[in-house]
């Protein structure tokens, strides 16, 4: 299973938000390259980087961190926030992120999605953020229609290989992830599904690997201290 740390940005710092409130803001940092540093050096391999000010509002408040953090090289950089154009995913690639996450425009223009995902393959996963079960998009402010599950589904149906499924109410409360929701949507098949969201145990992080979650985020506990990144990275994603 595969570790993601995570960096949050927003105005080029190292956040966290409670719960995806914007108001409920912790600064950990004002050096997005050295926290990435940091990771690589506790041994990840991959990193996990979101754009706060993207995801509210679609801008590029914060591309010259993400590119100094590819710049650096040495991880899987996976990039999410704001990513609604195919310019702008060529734009991340072109820095040398790995992948792109396509978020609020996944529900908005499904069309779009699918003909990114048929041409970009596994350099495009899509985050599925729910709360109380179905799809919130524009940084979580606004809820769909659609039930989350059902949307994933949707999704392995048009091509696409990779969710990242995130429980708004469990994330950066450290209160422990949703199990619940990963068992279910590991039961859809041909789809990769990156747990995201409040998971702060090892026990947690074993039981997911255990149930076949490709990959796991983690924010809160790793800066909070609850998560010692070295050690999960050998308890967990190289055993």
């Amino acid at each position: 299973m595969q570790i993601f740390p995570a960096i949050d940005l927003r105005g080029g710092q190292v956040v966290r938000l409670y719960q995806g409130d914007y108001n409920q803001e912790t600064v950990y940092g004002a050096d997005p390259c050295a926290q990435a540093r940091a990771f690589a050096g506790a041994g990840a391999h991959y990193l996990h980087v979101v754009d706060l000010d993207g995801a509210r509002d679609g801008t590029m408040a914060n591309f010259d961190s993400i590119a100094a953090i590819a710049k650096q090289g040495g991880l899987y950089l996976e990039v999410g926030g704001g990513i609604r154009t195919e310019e702008r995913i060529q734009q991340y690639l072109d820095l040398g992120v790995s992948r792109c996450i396509l978020g609020t425009i996944a529900v908005k223009d499904f069309a779009f999605t699918t003909r990114m995902a048929q041409k970009y393959a596994d350099q495009i996963a899509v985050g599925v953020d729910a709360r109380e079960g179905y799809v919130a998009v524009n940084g979580w402010k606004e809820l769909s229609r659609e039930k989350g599950v059902d949307f994933c589904r949707r999704l392995r149906d048009a091509g696409v290989k990779a969710v990242i499924y995130t429980d708004i109410s469990r994330d950066g409360a450290g209160r422990g992830t949703n199990l619940e929701i990963y068992q279910e949507l590991v039961q859809i098949e041909g789809l990769d599904i990156t747990a995201s969201g409040g998971v702060s145990s090892l026990e947690e992080l074993r039981r997911l690997k255990d149930m076949g979650v490709r990959a796991v985020i983690l924010g809160k506990a790793l800066y909070a201290g609850q998560l010692d990144l070295g050690t999960v990275i050998q308890e967990v994603e190289m055993c």
